[in-house]
């Protein structure tokens, strides 16, 4: 019995494999993204735009963002992985064509404009950013992460990346929260305070996010 359901075991972890292989290899066309994102643009195409739930923060500039971290990030809140209403509720009316055609879509719509200035030295920040080895994941710059379905954080809206690590603390949330065992580490050995610290600070470095607005939205 012990054979038979360690054999059914193997199978099943192949089976499961080969899904997911095949779901990677889905490839995005940017052109047909663009005519998918009716329902990002309300939010994701006015600068400055603030959410209210579950406190109100800007919604994060996608543009420019590194293709496999949104497909990562949709697939996310499909599964419940992560806790959010309405996003969940869009990515679940997504495939994984629509879903690789958005991000190759927001992954290439950023448009060219002055290089910000250099972030300011900020010793407190720095000592935080050691204590979470943030660089080990997000890169040197935190604008070229070293895996491309992690996301790039240089320049993105500090209450946006404030409300995203305390995300990963939440627990025990039907609606709201981040299911991720090296974040949620990451996230606990910090006060909401120097959360706060990390967040403004990312926020001050140069990086390649933005807000594009469409013309409904100009």
């Amino acid at each position: 019995m012990n054979k038979l359901l360690s054999s059914l075991v193997v199978v099943f972890v192949a089976s499961v494999t080969a899904l997911s292989a095949s779901a990677q290899e889905v490839k995005g066309d940017a052109k047909a993204g663009a005519g998918k994102i009716a329902m990002c643009i309300g939010c994701h195409g006015i600068k400055g735009y603030q959410a209210s739930f579950p406190e109100v923060y800007k919604v994060p500039m996608i543009s420019g963002q590194g293709e496999k971290y949104i497909a990562a990030a949709l697939h996310a809140y499909q599964k419940g992985e992560r806790k959010h209403p309405s996003m969940r509720g869009i990515a679940e009316g997504l495939n994984d064509q629509d879903i690789a055609d958005v991000s190759a879509y927001y992954a290439g719509s950023a448009q060219p404009g002055a290089a910000p200035a250099a972030a300011p030295a900020n010793a407190k920040a720095a000592e935080l950013v050691a204590k979470g080895g943030c660089v080990a994941c997000h890169g040197d710059n935190f604008n070229k992460p070293i895996d491309p379905s992690y996301p790039k954080v240089a320049g993105q809206y500090a209450d946006y990346l404030f409300v995203a690590l305390k995300s990963y603390k939440a627990e025990g949330h039907t609606t709201w929260g981040r299911s991720n065992g090296i974040m949620a580490g990451i996230a606990k050995q910090f006060s909401n305070n120097e959360l706060k610290t990390l967040a403004n600070y990312l926020h001050s470095l140069p990086g390649d996010l933005q807000t594009v607005p469409q013309h409904e939205f100009k």
